[in-house]
């Protein structure tokens, strides 16, 4: 099973939303997830997983299931050989697990990610992957169903961590 995780935030409260699907191509998830998570953190530049992390490792332990690949929206690594959320996320599961960042926006302190282009966007998106060949990463998301940039599944996990 594969997992997309999110989190959306309120000033004292995260929002954690995972999505369970089977295939890369899937339409439709499996099941889906939300979870409040009190305690937010603040964002500190550089150490966005300070803040990101927590929700995600509460989410997963809710669903109590274990997953082959894990989809994060952000980046893997960052330069200077430091980790990036999904780094960080793979680093604290507690078995072996691939994790996929998948990020909207360019981050000038990313490295190590391939820019794919979905639907007729001019927008890339930006994929990395740790425990999975960067290729193979490439490869499944530009697989995922959906018409349009964001994939089917990642949009609507999205939406589900803010409450839609």
């Amino acid at each position: 099973m594969k997992a997309i995780l999110d989190v959306h935030y309120e000033p004292t409260i995260a929002h954690a939303a995972c999505v369970v699907f089977e295939h890369w191509s899937d339409e439709r998830p499996v099941t889906t997830h939300r979870l409040q998570v009190p305690g937010v953190r603040p964002y500190r530049p550089g150490r966005f997983f300070e803040r990101e992390l927590p929700p995600l490792l509460a989410i997963l332990e809710a669903t109590n299931e274990n997953f082959d690949h894990i989809i994060v929206d952000g980046y893997v690594y960052l330069e200077d050989d430091a980790v990036g959320l999904g780094g960080r996320l793979y680093e604290s599961l507690p078995r072996s697990c691939a994790v996929i960042g998948v990020a909207k926006k360019p981050l000038a302190i990313a490295d190590q990610f391939e820019a794919i282009h979905r639907g007729r966007s001019s927008k890339p998106l930006f994929v990395s992957a740790i425990g999975l060949d960067a290729g193979a990463a490439t490869t499944a998301i530009a697989s995922m169903h959906g018409p349009h940039r964001i994939p089917t599944l990642l949009h609507l996990t999205d939406r589900i961590a803010r409450g839609n």
